[in-house]
């Protein structure tokens, strides 16, 4: 059954699930003794900072596009968003992107130092695999999650993916650009919804339309993130624009140009919507925020 256009936006839909997903966030950040008072902080700061939840709004939506439950795939949702923002500590450091903003606010480690960013970071990895073996279940499920987080978030995915970013001799060729994002942005998208699919325990052609989804939405999100580093307003888009042209960094527009980077990311949307169209009326949230990542101004 094909999709309707959605009747309600993704702001509308997204605004409960997010109170959901960032209280159970805050369940998990109440630490004990010890842990010493600046880490703990650290944490709550980068974790607990006003964002989109779009990994955890595609973990839990994916599987109840295949017919499971939110719940069930809260500790998944929660997890993969500890693995994001210790991605983005890490990723905003002086020896990685040097970025002084995050979401409008300034960076770990412009708050709390470079150990304490760090260490931070560290934590909330090892926290996400720690409530993924805990708190999923039965026992194949948190598995079979633990293994495909781990390799989304490791060295041939998110962080190979940033080291061929970080790499000044890489080629400067679209396809190893979409090589680096499709390991740095779109693992991470993408296991979001495999993490879903894996809780629901749905079928094999229902995992594989989520994966689809998720591959198109992944570049198509890292396409838009170029074109609002170009053209986007700093204090809108929360960090500072035009850094990736000051610093010769390699991006779709600087590539294809703006107009076609527009072009291939509406392409790649459509391409994404159409991957769930057989799922039916329960993939319509996951419709509302494709578009939505296509129209961001942030």
């Amino acid at each position: 059954m094909a999709l309707s256009t959605p009747s309600t936006s993704f702001a509308e839909l997204s605004s409960a699930t997010r109170v959901e997903i960032d209280r159970a966030l805050a369940s998990y950040c109440q630490f004990g003794p010890k842990c010493p008072v600046p880490l703990a902080e650290a944490i709550r700061y980068s974790l607990l900072a006003p964002g989109k939840r779009l990994r955890p709004l595609l973990c839990l939506w994916g599987a109840e596009a295949v017919g499971g439950v939110s719940k069930a795939a809260m500790p998944a949702a929660c997890a993969v968003e500890m693995i994001h923002a210790y991605s983005l500590i890490h990723d905003d450091l002086p020896a990685m992107d040097d970025d002084d903003l995050r979401r409008g606010r300034p960076t770990c480690h412009k708050v709390y130092g470079e150990a304490v960013a760090i260490l931070a970071g560290d934590a909330l990895q090892a926290l996400a695999f720690e409530i993924v073996a805990r708190d999923l279940r039965p026992a194949h499920v948190a598995a079979r999650c633990a293994a495909l987080l781990a390799h989304a978030a490791g060295p041939c995915a998110l962080v190979g993916g940033q080291a061929d970013d970080l790499d000044p001799d890489r080629a400067a060729t679209a396809g190893a650009l979409e090589s680096i994002h499709a390991r740095k942005t779109g693992a991470m998208l993408s296991v979001s919804l495999q993490l879903g699919a894996v809780t629901a325990q749905c079928a094999s052609d229902a995992e594989a339309a989520l994966a689809d989804y998720g591959r198109h939405l992944g570049l198509a999100f890292q396409i838009v993130d170029d074109l609002l580093d170009v053209s986007g307003d700093a204090a809108t888009v929360g960090k500072r624009v035009g850094k990736d042209e000051s610093r010769g960094k390699l991006t779709f527009p600087g590539v294809w140009g703006i107009a076609e980077s527009r072009r291939r990311a509406a392409e790649l949307i459509d391409a994404a919507i159409g991957a769930i169209e057989p799922l039916g009326a329960t993939a319509q949230p996951l419709e509302a925020l494709a578009r939505y990542v296509l129209e961001r101004d942030r």
